[in-house]
């Protein structure tokens, strides 16, 4: 049985501000009855400010707190100070929700989203198949989840498992054929995140020595060739090219090219061999 915080229990039992805005200037969607879960946001605006804001939701309990709680978030913001505001800080702001039903407060983050882009004009109408209304392309089709929305939950929740992705986006909680896709994009992020981490210089220096002895050297081993860390500085890694290669300028080139783009590929795209 999952565990609510009293902030979710209260705006459940008594939900702020539900309701329809008549003359709305701005209104928000999110999920859909076939889903499940479904949420209409109303915003007045004073100029930029948030003057009032209503919403409609089907669903959960949660799904009921996370609207309440959105809406006392954003009056009295500026459209601009509300576009920053996550589905994290929905989520906290009602002390907590369980893992699996963060879906909720990333469908009133959607809400919210929607709302903006139509105010800056960007609700265009896609034309290509696998695109949603606003020409984002779509992952999950049971759910009409973008992957735009799982990059976003993905980064602002440090998500890590295909599991946790479908607890906060309900991406892969149906059908299942976009499991795999979503396993592909965890891979892609958490990859591309370690390779732009920014290294200390013992780091780095650490991680080229490793590379050296356990990928480049055993390679170049095989030929009579081998490699010797001297020094780095910066982005500059100098090496000794020994073996009977090492007299060859044209055979050392080629090993110097091989050296540098290992290095590259597994420590720092920056880094530049210099054979010495």
């Amino acid at each position: 049985m999952w565990e609510y915080s009293e902030k979710v229990l209260d705006h459940y039992r008594n939900p702020r501000n539900v309701g329809k805005i008549d003359d709305a200037d701005l209104i928000g969607e999110a999920g859909s009855l076939a889903c499940g879960d479904s949420l209409k946001l109303y915003i007045k605006l004073d100029g930029k400010v948030i003057k009032d804001a209503k919403f409609q939701t089907f669903g959960c309990g949660s799904a009921v707190a996370s609207s309440s709680i959105l809406t006392e978030m954003i009056i009295g913001k500026t459209i601009d100070e509300a576009a920053k505001i996550t589905n994290k800080d929905i989520a906290d702001e009602l002390d907590g929700l369980p893992q699996e039903k963060m879906h909720c407060s990333v469908m009133g983050h959607e809400a919210l989203e929607d709302a903006i882009k139509k105010y800056y004009g960007e609700d265009v109408i896609a034309m290509e198949e696998g695109l949603n209304p606003s020409g984002e392309k779509i992952i999950c089709t049971c759910f009409n989840v973008t992957e735009n929305q799982i990059w976003e939950a993905i980064k602002v929740n440090g998500l890590k498992t295909v599991d946790e992705v479908t607890n906060y986006t309900k991406a892969g909680g149906a059908c299942g054929r976009c499991r795999g896709v979503i396993k592909d994009m965890l891979e892609t992020y958490y990859k591309k995140a370690e390779q732009t981490a920014e290294l200390t210089p013992t780091q780095k220096i650490l991680k080229i020595s490793k590379v050296i002895d356990q990928q480049i050297s055993p390679q170049l081993q095989k030929d009579g060739g081998d490699v010797e860390l001297v020094d780095v500085d910066g982005n500059k890694v100098k090496v000794k090219l020994t073996g009977m290669c090492s007299g060859c300028k044209n055979a050392s080139m080629t090993l110097k090219n091989f050296v540098e783009t290992i290095l590259k590929d597994k420590v720092d795209s920056k880094l530049e061999v210099e054979q010495v």
